[in-house]
């Protein structure tokens, strides 16, 4: 077994605290990486206050250095520098796998955190950690020229915004809007806008204006003036909405086209209402989309190097975790907190 330090919630809703474990021994195509840093999400916010009494150590979108390697690994040396998302296996048998799709496996997924590994039988503990082991194929380059830190949130955030983006046809000629600018929208921004696509950020104050317009917003809609969200109607072929908070969607649907689609990529707590007359007049369609296949993950991160797309992240030293997650819970961050797991303790 290989040892690692981590940083986990021993109870529900507890700060997270140092705590040692253990992974497996490498498999023959597995890769052990030493985190350098994790990005840190909303859902590790809701994982830890949900989490039962087993220890959870949080955290899905990583980059960090390969320091073993099993011996039928291919494509990656010692020292390479690698991302690792939140799906770290599948079944590679059922249907969605066999198509490409492993992120929809029916076994289902192994997530990077939260699940019981069928491989070794032992719960996953995510990258708020000082070393991870998977396989190699869940594992992914880091492009050169980007920043690590700041790719690390691609492997969450960005690929779930690039999938839907790609999926429903952001590109030249579509007029795309962006409900949030937090961690997933302001990346849902910056690939937008290089796909090519025309691009309208809805936000709930003006003061953020400015710095949509620098993120690739083409026009900026106050969400709240009635005024101007009824002169959105039968605007937009796509919306992506990445808010986590309740919210009405009615005005969303309202804004798209005949035939469009309002996409769900933020996960608010609770059910959500439709009128059903919002998608018959139009013919509108409400789609949800979350995270990525192995070849998507790919795609994106080749996406973003091309056009040097990175998120906007403010490094935090690990030992400053649970600020990181109340700052975060109360949207105090511009746009993506990112732990240094190298940091040590001063």
């Amino acid at each position: 077994m290989r040892n690692a330090i981590g940083w986990a919630a021993l109870d529900k809703g507890a700060p997270l605290q140092r705590w040692a474990f253990q992974r497996r021994d490498l498999l023959d195509d597995d890769l052990a990486v030493r985190i350098e840093y994790c990005g840190v999400c909303s859902s590790d916010i809701s994982a830890v206050r949900h989490s039962g009494a087993d220890p959870l150590v949080p955290g899905h979108e990583m980059t960090g250095s390969v320091v073993a390697m099993g011996p039928a690994v291919t494509g990656f040396r010692i020292g390479d520098r690698v991302a690792i998302g939140n799906i770290i296996d599948s079944c590679g048998d059922c249907p969605p796998c066999r198509a490409g799709r492993e992120n929809w496996c029916e076994r289902p997924v192994t997530l990077t955190y939260g699940s019981i590994d069928p491989k070794d039988a032992m719960p996953t503990r995510g990258g708020y950690s000082s070393e991870y082991v998977l396989p190699a194929k869940f594992t992914y380059h880091v492009p050169e020229g980007l920043d690590p830190a700041a790719v690390a949130p691609l492997m969450c955030a960005g690929v779930t915004t690039y999938v839907p983006l790609k999926r429903w046809g952001a590109g030249p000629g579509k007029r795309v809007g962006v409900v949030g600018m937090g961690g997933l929208g302001h990346l849902a921004l910056k690939i937008a806008h290089h796909l090519g696509a025309e691009v309208v950020q809805f936000t709930r104050t003006m003061d953020k204006a400015a710095a949509a317009r620098a993120l690739g917003a083409d026009e900026v809609v106050l969400s709240t003036d009635d005024q101007q969200m009824a002169a959105q109607k039968g605007r937009f072929d796509l919306i992506l909405d990445t808010v986590g908070a309740p919210h009405s969607l009615e005005p969303y649907l309202t804004a798209l086209a005949m035939d469009g689609t309002l996409c769900i990529v933020g996960i608010p707590e609770g059910d959500l209402t439709v009128q059903p007359l919002s998608l018959i007049a139009g013919a509108k369609n409400i789609a949800g989309a979350g995270s990525g296949s192995v070849g998507e993950t790919r795609e994106m991160l080749d996406f973003c190097a091309r056009h040097h797309i990175t998120a906007d992240i403010e490094i935090l030293p690990q030992q400053r975790v649970n600020e990181a997650l109340d700052r975060l819970a109360r949207n105090d961050v511009r746009y993506r907190f990112v732990l240094d797991m190298t940091a040590e303790d001063s």
